[in-house]
């Protein structure tokens, strides 16, 4: 399972090294909506909760699905700016299609999901498409699609005031110890760019992502088997402190790809890879490593994973049932939906370098 970015061209200057304000931020509210992915986090997290204004709580649920699973590519720059002010007069600078496609994906719960011509904005049959999928995302997809798509002005507005008390609430005090790290990060992958060429920058990013032969693409070990281009624009990538273990990678049509990879942890524990051996046995079909890698970005329905892998129903139904014996996932169910859960603590009891692999 692979991700490959076409670089259009080997030269060092397709690949840009940057912080962003906006990109930290949307990775705490990721570590808010799903703290047991973060568990060295989880009491940053509790206490950043306890200390909410009820009405800035109530938007964060509201909308977490911007953040959950995915990122929403406009939470994600490819041109960080030195404040999160300045990144987000850019958002507003997108024109309402761009801005709704990269919220729909989101909202409805897949990056596999696209919205092109004719729009949900203008066209009524798209618009039904797209509140079907919201509402077999939940309550709260729907409303927001709903309203998203009825008055994107008003939403637009709502979710940047949204933001802008996180940073009032919380994010101004956490950038304040963060931004260090990722001065001292970005010091040393634009020193290994320059000294040591694209390869050897990559390789400190992460070991998931390697540069082709011939320099002209990235290929990136994420839950997805495609092929995304640069168009000459090159690749952006962001540290941050709040994103591991996630590798982050924002590559829709249109916008210039961006890669968010988590600052090395400096108090990571050594993983016993002779537990995590001897407990992925029940891990050792394919299959089953892609449907809990896609789970791991949220809950999803037995219809919904078929149509992801392009599998029978009955075929997906027997590999969750021996995940479930396992005790590798839960299941809720919502109405008529039945959604399937990566049971993290279980997950995580096997050990980081899985559940690392399963979230990136």
């Amino acid at each position: 399972m692979t991700l490959r970015i076409d670089l259009g061209g080997p030269r060092a200057g397709r690949l840009r090294f940057a912080a962003s304000p906006l990109a930290e931020l949307t990775a705490m509210l990721h570590v808010l909506a799903e703290p047991a992915h973060h568990p060295r986090l989880a009491a940053w997290a509790a206490g950043v909760w306890a200390g909410l204004p009820p009405e800035l709580a109530e938007r964060l649920r509201e909308a977490e699905f911007l953040w959950r699973s995915s990122r929403a590519d406009f939470l994600v720059p490819a041109r960080p700016r030195p404040t999160l002010a300045e990144e987000l007069d850019d958002v507003d600078r997108i024109d309402d299609e761009a801005y709704v496609t990269a919220a729909l994906i989101t909202t409805c719960g897949s990056n596999r999901v696209r919205f092109g011509t004719p729009s949900p904005l203008t066209d009524a049959a798209a618009r039904e498409r797209a509140l079907d999928l919201a509402q077999a995302r939940g309550a709260l997809q729907q409303a927001f699609a709903e309203r998203l798509l009825t008055d994107p002005a008003a939403v637009r507005a709502r979710v940047r005031r949204t933001l802008e008390q996180c940073a009032d609430a919380f994010f101004d005090t956490a950038w304040t110890g963060a931004a260090a790290r990722l001065a001292a990060d970005l010091r040393l992958k634009n020193d290994l760019l320059r000294r040591q060429g694209p390869a050897a920058a990559l390789a400190s990013v992460s070991r998931a992502i390697t540069l082709a032969p011939g320099g002209d693409h990235l290929v990136i070990d994420k839950v997805q088997d495609k092929t995304a281009f640069a168009d000459g624009t090159g690749v952006t990538f962001l540290p941050s402190v709040f994103g591991s273990p996630h590798l982050v990678v924002v590559h829709a049509p249109g916008w210039r790809p961006v890669v968010q990879y988590p600052v090395p942890d400096e108090a990571a524990e050594p993983v016993s890879l002779d537990t995590v051996t001897r407990r992925l046995e029940a891990l050792a079909h394919p299959v089953r490593l892609r449907l809990l890698r896609t789970l791991a970005r949220g809950p999803h329905t037995t219809g919904e994973l078929a149509h992801s892998w392009e599998l029978s129903a009955p075929e997906v139904s027997r590999h969750l049932a021996v995940l479930r014996r396992a005790g590798l996932i839960t299941a809720r169910r919502d109405g008529r939906y039945l959604h399937h859960t990566l049971d993290l603590p279980a997950v995580t009891a096997l050990g980081t370098d899985l559940l690392a692999a399963l979230l990136r």
